[in-house]
C-alpha cells in the first residue's frame, strides 16, 4: 500500500497520539499539535482517505479516529522510530541479569518481572527447554515421618523440588547416602538412558529402602520430560488500560494468560525472525485479539526459550521493542558465558 508523504505523516500522528492518550484523534487535534502547514479541513479529507484504505477507523459517531490493526501494522513496519534504552533502563537490566547469573530458572522469572516493570505491560517468559534434559545433581531431605523432599538440578542449572510421600523415611544421613547412589548412577543421564538394568542396580543399592526408589524416580522422570516452566508478570497492568475497563474483556485476558496451552499457541512463531510483532487478530488466541504481542526466541546450545510482551494494540511499540532488544542482548551474554563454563 503506497501513501503519499502527507497521508503518511497524518497516520503517524494519529498512531502516536492515540498511543499516548487513548483518546480518538480528531483533525483539529492534529492541526494544533503538529506543524503540517495545512488546515484542519485538509487533514479531515486526508483522514477520510485513510479510513477508506482501512488504516484508521471511527469508533463512535462524531468522534475522532483511531488506528486499525492494518494502520498499526503499517506504522510498525515502515514508520516506527528506534528508541534506545535510557541509561537507567540499561543499568536496571544489567543489575537484574548479573544478580541471577548462576541460575537460569531464577533468571527467567526475574526477566518476566523486569520486562513488566519497564514496559508496564504483561510479560511471559519460558525457560530454556531441551528434548534431552539431564540430571546434574539430586539431593534428598527429610520432611516428616511420611515424606521427603527431592531436590534436583538439571544440566541447564534449573533447580526444582517436590515432596514425595514414602513409608518410614530414614534419617538425614541415610538420605544423604541414598542421594549419593542416585548421583553416581543418574548424573548426566537423560530419561532415555534410565533403563531396567540401571533401575535394578539402584534397587539393590537402596537395600532396605528400595521401596523409596520408584516414587523418587517417578518424580525425576516426570521432570525430565516436562516442558520448561513458564513465568508471567504484570498481568494486572491491564487494569490500567481504559480499553480494558470492561470486566468481561479484562477477565478474558487474565484467563488466557493463565492457560498454559494458550500460551503455547502464542509462542508458536517464526524462529527465523529475531523479534516478531503480532497485532490484534494476527495472533491465534481469540481472546487476546484486542492485544498485540511482541515475542522473541533465545537459545542455550540446542535449547530454546521465548520472551513475550503482551499489551493493548495501543502499546508503545518502539519502547517495548527497545526493552525486548535490551533484554535479549543481556540474556544472550549471560547464556554464552554459561556455555563456555560447561
Amino acid at each position: 500500500m503506497h501513501l503519499n508523504d502527507r497521508k503518511t505523516r497524518i497516520l503517524e500522528a494519529i498512531v502516536m497520539d492515540y498511543i499516548a492518550t487513548a483518546e480518538p484523534v480528531g483533525s483539529r487535534t492534529i492541526a494544533k499539535k503538529y506543524d503540517f502547514g495545512i488546515s484542519s479541513a485538509t487533514i479531515r479529507n486526508e483522514m477520510s482517505d485513510l479510513e477508506d484504505m482501512g488504516l484508521i477507523k471511527q469508533p463512535h459517531t462524531s468522534s475522532g479516529r483511531v488506528p486499525s490493526d492494518l494502520g498499526y501494522r503499517l506504522y510498525v513496519d515502515n514508520l516506527m522510530r528506534h528508541r534506545p534504552l535510557t541509561d537507567e533502563e540499561t543499568m536496571f537490566l544489567q543489575r537484574m541479569i548479573m544478580s541471577n547469573i548462576h541460575h537460569v530458572d531464577y533468571l527467567m522469572q526475574e526477566t518476566a518481572k523486569a520486562i513488566a516493570y519497564l514496559t508496564r505491560y504483561a510479560a511471559i517468559v519460558s525457560e530454556p527447554r531441551e528434548k534431552k534434559t539431564a540430571i546434574k545433581h539430586v539431593q534428598l531431605m527429610p520432611i516428616d515421618e511420611r515424606s521427603i523432599l527431592v531436590i534436583w538440578v538439571t544440566n541447564t542449572n534449573t533447580v526444582k523440588n517436590k515432596t514425595v510421600f514414602v513409608q518410614d523415611p530414614p534419617d538425614y544421613d541415610t538420605l544423604a547416602a541414598l542421594a549419593k547412589i542416585l548421583n553416581n548412577m543418574l548424573q548426566d543421564k537423560t530419561i532415555e538412558a534410565i533403563d531396567r538394568k540401571m533401575v535394578s542396580e539402584m534397587l539393590t543399592a537402596f537395600g532396605p529402602h528400595a521401596h523409596m526408589l520408584m516414587p523418587i524416580l517417578g518424580v525425576l522422570a516426570e521432570a525430565l520430560k516436562a516442558e520448561g516452566q513458564v513465568y508471567t508478570s504484570g498481568v494486572n497492568n491491564f487494569l490500567d488500560f481504559p480499553e480494558f475497563a470492561d470486566r468481561d474483556k479484562v477477565q478474558a485476558v487474565f484467563q488466557a494468560l493463565e492457560a498454559r496451552d494458550l500460551l503455547g499457541i502464542l509462542f508458536e512463531g517464526d524462529s527465523s525472525k529475531d523479534i516478531q510483532i503480532l497485532i490484534g487478530a494476527e495472533n491465534q488466541v481469540e481472546c487476546l485479539q484486542n492485544c498485540s504481542v511482541i515475542r522473541a526466541n533465545f537459545t542455550l546450545g540446542s535449547e530454546g526459550g521465548t520472551i513475550g510482551i503482551i499489551g493493548p494494540t495501543r502499546m508503545d511499540y518502539s519502547q517495548a521493542v527497545s526493552v525486548m532488544k535490551g533484554m535479549l542482548s543481556n540474556i544472550n551474554t549471560v547464556l554464552k558465558m554459561y556455555e563456555r563454563q560447561e
